[in-house]
């Protein structure tokens, strides 16, 4: 069963950066795609970006700002977030699913982390 875990929430400030992990445990050898989604309360859950095998996808509205890596002896993955707004206040989810390609619709991902959450200040 993968368990992911992620940590680097934190409060800043608008026009900071900050980045988030997710250490994934309990992969098998077969191809995982990893991903970062995003909620606020009352909203859906929004996919932000991915990578897998085949590459990376990411939202058109964080093209520029967000950016993911992952690091395959640790099975982590990280995603960097630049010129931070309040609107990206949030609870990050990192999510995986056992595939070789990235889609950001939460419903194709069936093992997800607790979340971290991060507050941006104006």
């Amino acid at each position: 069963q993968v368990h992911l875990v992620e940590s680097g929430g934190d409060s800043v400030r608008a026009g900071e950066s900050l980045r988030l992990s997710c250490t994934a445990s309990g992969l098998t050898d077969e191809p995982y795609a990893l991903a970062w989604f995003r909620q606020v309360p009352g909203k859906q859950r929004e996919g932000l970006i991915c990578i897998a095998r085949v590459g990376t996808l990411v939202n058109d509205r964080f093209k520029g700002r967000f950016t993911i890596s992952r690091d395959h002896p640790t099975n982590a993955v990280s995603l960097q977030m630049d010129n931070l707004t309040p609107e990206d206040t949030a609870t990050y989810y990192c999510a995986a699913r056992q595939k070789t390609t990235c889609v950001l619709n939460s419903v194709s991902y069936d093992s997800w982390g607790q979340g971290t959450h991060v507050t941006v200040s104006a």
